[in-house]
């Protein structure tokens, strides 16, 4: 090997690329891996927490409105009985 040839891999590394240029390929590859990443834990956490919210219970809601109902008749029992 001739000394300008060597010279020519050592600053354009074995496939042709100046080091700065490899280095900026590089980067960039590591900043897409790094959005994609962010972007794959985001759409897990929004699928995660769309997934744990259950779906309203049709017992648990007539429940609540028996209850909402009652505390309406016992709210309206005292006020009667206080005015009267």
């Amino acid at each position: 090997m001739t000394q300008a040839h060597h010279e020519t891999i050592e600053t354009h590394g074995t496939n042709g690329e100046a080091p700065a240029a490899r280095d900026a390929n590089v980067t960039r590859t590591l900043v897409w891996i790094g959005v994609a990443g962010l972007s794959a834990a985001l759409a897990f956490t929004v699928v995660r927490a769309l997934m744990a919210r259950q779906p309203a219970d049709p017992t648990s809601q007539r429940i609540q409105q028996l209850i909402d109902e009652a505390n309406q008749l016992l709210k309206t029992l005292d006020d009667q009985r206080h005015s009267g």
